[in-house]
């Protein structure tokens, strides 16, 4: 996974950082710093279909239907139809569900975010993540076993490993154990986890 999050980063982290700069008014460093948080909420957001709600297939249901990898080469159209948005839904349905609402409350914490705005990241995200899984996907064959892979890098069946240590890198940065105890909760509601 950290793979991807490089790869994501190094394909469209400029322009992408640009464009959510500004579409809505925010640092471009900040802006820089929330990309890798979504990242991986997106692809936990997966893991948990895939365990839960029938494998591979479910994962290949999702890009299918939300993953158009077509929006990566408009950037700026997508943020600045997101942006227009009155009721963005950082839930993303059931992808994220109440761990949306929670991740977008600890962005706005964290960042210093008016709320209204925090609540328009992950739907402004999600397609480009969703896009470029798809892209991956459908480059070189790697196909749904590619991406179920993808899902758990270190293969143990777990991927809480996999993202806390990127989210709580980029969330806990000054320090805060508070913050930390919330969001691992968080991951561990997100990922159907008992703590």
């Amino acid at each position: 996974m950290p793979g991807f999050l490089d790869e994501f980063m190094k394909s469209y982290g400029p322009e992408v950082t640009k464009q959510l700069s500004g579409q809505l008014g925010i640092n471009k460093n900040v802006a820089q710093q929330i990309i890798p948080q979504v990242v991986p909420m997106i692809l936990g957001g997966l893991k948990r279909q895939m365990e839960q709600q029938g494998g591979a297939p479910r994962v290949d249901h999702i890009l299918n239907k939300y993953g158009n990898d077509s929006v990566l080469d408009n950037i700026a159209g997508l943020f600045s139809q997101k942006a227009k948005e009155e009721n963005p839904d950082p839930k993303l349905g059931g992808l994220l569900g109440e761990s949306g609402v929670q991740a977008t409350e600890l962005l706005s914490n964290k960042f210093g975010l008016n709320l209204s705005t925090a609540m328009k990241i992950i739907p402004m995200l999600s397609p480009l993540i969703l896009g470029a899984l798809t892209k991956k996907r459908d480059a070189g064959g790697a196909g749904s076993s590619g991406i179920a892979a993808l899902l758990d890098q270190d293969g143990d069946g777990s991927i809480l490993d996999d993202v806390a240590g990127m989210l709580f890198q980029g969330i806990t940065g000054s320090g805060s154990k508070a913050g930390g105890g919330l969001l691992g909760g968080l991951l561990g509601g997100l990922l159907g986890k008992k703590k």
